[in-house]
């Protein structure tokens, strides 16, 4: 594993056979304010056919990390296939499940967010990229984005993505590491 920027990761992504149908899989996985929305727009730059979901959408509310998983998967199979996958939006003012989206087949999808590369879909992932930053960095960037009002989901969101991120064995699974 090593570092590497936003055009290293394109190029290992376009390196590598297809393994979503005839796309590629870039999954931008990490800890909760490390970077993984800003490196996956950087490589969106890069790409423009490139079509990137933030996984953020998909969960079930604050707690929703453990059910991310088969969220992705059921969005990816479908696409891995040929067809078109679809997702359900949640609606985090409402705080509950809104409209569901559809995702046409391409050349590259890229995923971000705390869990968006679960092993039950290892298959389909042509590369997974885990980015990390410093606690305190994590914290004020998750501030600075979500406001102050949010601090107290900040305990609960760490102990969550530390357990997701161990049983999945997401860092030691990736393929390349960014620290910002």
């Amino acid at each position: 594993m090593a570092t590497a920027s936003p055009s290293d990761v394109l190029a290992a992504a376009l390196s590598r056979p297809p393994t979503l149908g005839s796309g590629r899989l870039v999954c931008v996985d990490g800890l909760a304010g490390s970077g993984k929305t800003t490196l996956a727009r950087a490589v969106s730059r890069l790409a423009p056919e490139a079509v990137v979901l933030g996984t953020d959408e998909m969960l079930e509310g604050w707690r929703g990390l453990p059910g991310l998983g088969r969220s992705v998967e059921d969005l990816l199979r479908p696409l891995a296939a040929g067809r078109p996958g679809r997702w359900r939006r949640w609606d985090w003012y409402a705080d509950r499940w809104a409209e569901t989206r559809t995702v046409e087949p391409g050349p590259l999808l890229v995923l971000e967010g705390v869990g968006s590369a679960a092993a039950a879909y290892d298959d389909l992932v042509t590369l997974l990229v885990w980015v990390e930053a410093d606690l305190d960095v994590r914290l004020r960037r998750w501030l600075e984005r979500d406001g102050e009002e949010m601090r107290p989901h900040w305990a609960d969101w760490l102990a969550d993505e530390q357990d997701l991120h161990e049983r999945e064995n997401t860092r030691a699974r990736a393929d390349l590491v960014v620290r910002t």
